[in-house]
């Protein structure tokens, strides 16, 4: 599905009509009479249309695993509870392991295949609504050689794995409803040899040796969004620390990070101090624990992993950059605590992210926003292809393209210009607690930054987020200049900004495929590449 032709006045209701009815959690499915009904193989996303699934809700998942690094052997018991939305004959799970038994509230029941990854379950009787249901899903096998698409979300490294990826990880390491709009909280115990960490979200609830092997217990008692989740298994060293608000701080390198070991050490100890200046920005931190992790992998791209963001030494090959930690850890607020209702929501995601690092640079004194805004718009000539990218709706084959982040920070420049600084922060702050552990569209910013500034913002938001063209107007040009602006446009282009490079440097960050390469004006082949292959996963081929 595509968004038409929105005219000013009805710019945000317009959005908000346009998310599908099935985008709610289940609401696909319906009970046809007695025994209930299939629940849906897809929870309504256009992008994705196979992501998710209906007809339940997950409340928790409690995740017991056992992992030897030397076979890429992972063995698995994944405990889900869950609440029944319709009466439910049969419901799917997202997961593409080999599975061994399924039991259904204590009891076998039947399961096969569909599709890449779709469990399809069973139970002995069907499944009343509204009833709380316990699915517990026994399974193993390596995820490094399960392929869907052609490729696997799977990092192998040196001395283990490491699960991290967008839109989908999940589907490679356990069982799940695996759509953001399906939060739950998690319990993650992983059993690793002795002498090997097991990574994972929140807070190390405890650690136990027997045997020769070591089971460490993770606990996000938050909601989570499935892709969140993460796991990396190696050899690490292990920092950890306090906030100044007493919140656990845990960061850990691979011991094998060579020559990108002190920059990546130099940028991520930096955490604390990152969110303590974001708390002043978004509000205060979302969640129980913060940190992040950085394995021995070949990629390029870093991820928001909620409380433990992962980044790829490639970050750090230049040296340290705190920018790419900035980017990460705003996303705690915007993605992580407040998630997309649908993936073509990306925008509130992406455009906060880039638009913190913006801050961060004028907070250092290495170039305001309007200056970093003024030279990503003069950047771009209007023949650019990254004008014909809309932040708004990129399509899922332009979801990680570059124009998603810089175009997508310059409409909040613009929005910040328009209601001034005092809505504008009012705003940002405000957002991630109206809408905390849950999820949210475009369409419900542009209501909301209309009703905490007083004003009419359609035509802003249709021109920044929704025309394939280059804005006429410059971002730093208040209203009623136009005239001037155009004038002087045969004007020298302004001054990049100290912090560019630096930002620049993290332009990876979205590039979610194997890192191998990245062209600023596209958005990455490698990035693009990844888009196209997971719209395999999720049953759709984009026909590249």
């Amino acid at each position: 599905m595509r968004r038409g032709v929105l005219v000013p006045s009805a710019l945000a209701a317009s959005l908000l009509l346009l998310v599908p009815a099935s985008a709610a959690a289940g609401s696909p499915g319906r009970s046809s009479g007695e025994g209930g009904a299939p629940g849906a193989p897809g929870i309504g996303d256009p992008y994705y249309p196979a992501a998710g699934n209906g007809g339940y809700d997950v409340s928790h998942y409690d995740l017991r695993l056992k992992y030897q690094p030397a076979t890429d052997l992972l063995e698995g018991t994944a405990t889900i509870i869950a609440t029944a939305l319709q009466d439910l004959s049969r419901f799917n799970l997202d997961f593409g392991l080999t599975v061994d038994e399924v039991r259904v509230n204590g009891r076998t029941a039947a399961f096969t295949r569909s599709g890449d990854h779709e469990l399809e379950i069973t139970p002995v009787a069907p499944l009343p609504r509204n009833r709380t249901v316990s699915v517990v899903v026994r399974y193993a096998g390596k995820p490094s050689e399960l392929k869907i698409g052609g490729w696997t979300a799977w990092h192998r490294t040196p001395d283990g794995g490491v699960a991290a990826q967008e839109p989908a990880s999940a589907v490679w390491w356990f069982p799940s409803n695996d759509h953001p709009l399906d939060k739950a909280t998690f319990d993650i115990s992983v059993a690793v040899p002795d002498g090997t960490q097991a990574i994972s979200n929140g807070v190390l609830r405890s650690r136990s040796s027997r045997l020769g092997w070591t089971r460490w217990n993770w606990r996000s008692d938050r909601p989570q969004a499935t892709y969140l989740a993460t796991l990396a298994v190696g050899r690490f060293d292990i920092t950890t620390d306090t906030t100044a608000n007493g919140l656990p701080v845990l960061n850990a390198y691979s011991k094998d990070l060579g020559g990108d070991a002190g920059a990546a050490r130099a940028s991520v100890e930096r955490t604390a101090e990152v969110v303590e200046w974001l708390e002043g920005v978004f509000g205060p931190y979302p969640f129980n624990a913060l940190g992040g992790y950085v394995p021995n992998v070949t990629s390029g791209y870093a991820l928001e992993t909620q409380t433990r963001p992962f980044y790829s030494p490639r970050q750090f090959a230049v040296g340290a950059n705190v920018s790419v930690v900035v980017h990460e850890m705003a996303h705690q607020w915007y993605g992580d605590s407040v998630s997309v209702k649908g993936w073509e929501d990306i925008w509130v995601n992406e455009g906060f992210a880039r638009y913190s690092q913006w801050l961060w640079s004028e907070k250092e004194g290495e170039g305001t926003a309007q200056e970093l805004a003024d030279h990503v718009y003069a950047l771009h000539p209007a023949d650019d292809p990254f004008w014909t990218v809309r932040p708004g709706d990129p399509g899922p084959d332009k979801q990680f393209h570059l124009a998603v982040y810089d175009r997508g920070a310059l409409a909040l420049q613009v929005l910040r210009n328009t209601i001034g600084d005092e809505d504008f922060f009012a705003v940002l702050r405000g957002w991630p607690a109206e809408y905390a552990d849950g999820n949210a569209s475009v369409g419900d910013f542009v209501e909301y930054a209309e009703k905490v500034s007083g004003k009419q913002l359609a035509a802003l938001f249709r021109t920044w987020l929704y025309e394939a063209s280059k804005p006429a107007v410059p971002p730093g040009v208040p209203a009623g200049a136009v005239r001037a602006a155009r004038g002087a446009r045969s004007a020298a282009p302004p001054a990049e900004p100290r912090s560019y490079r630096k930002i620049a440097a993290t332009d990876t960050v979205h590039d979610r495929g194997h890192g191998q390469g990245h062209d600023q004006g596209q958005g990455g082949d490698h990035a693009r590449a990844h888009s196209r292959d997971h719209g395999r996963v999720h049953g759709r081929d984009h026909g590249h």
